[in-house]
């Protein structure tokens, strides 16, 4: 368990963050930190009786806001795109040029190659063949 109470309770005595870091067998930093959340979260020594310490440690340390959703783009479908390939006449160049057309916020050519490239390596390059003895 974090050592959290126990930083507090030495911090309101007086003593230095090298003397708490000392005397925990923390570094330095770690106990600045804590005491800079613990001033950021309006924690003071005394705590309250009733602050458990899995309490104590939601409020100094607040899961992070979750990102916003990156730029989000219509995915082919590439098992689609790799029976399309096998036709004579067919590039993937006129595929994602069909693409684009149908969206046109879609990806670039050389990204949607990417792609392409990135999802046909996962295909298992096996091919089973029955043998009549």
């Amino acid at each position: 368990m974090r050592k959290i109470r126990d930083a507090l309770r030495l911090a309101a005595g007086g003593l230095s963050n090298r003397q708490i870091a000392s005397s925990l067998s923390l570094s330095k930093t770690t106990i600045k930190t804590c005491l800079e959340r613990a001033a950021a979260a309006g924690l003071v020594w005394p705590l309250p009786d009733d602050l458990t310490d899995d309490v104590l440690e939601a409020r100094l340390y607040q899961p992070a806001p979750k990102a916003a959703p990156k730029d989000v783009r219509a995915a082919p479908d590439w098992a689609a795109v790799h029976r399309e390939l096998k036709r004579s006449g067919v590039t993937l160049q006129l595929i994602w040029q069909e693409h684009r057309a149908q969206h046109p916020d879609g990806y670039s050519y050389s990204r949607f190659c990417e792609l392409y490239t990135r999802w046909r390596g996962k295909l298992s390059p096996t091919m089973r063949q029955t043998h009549v003895a």
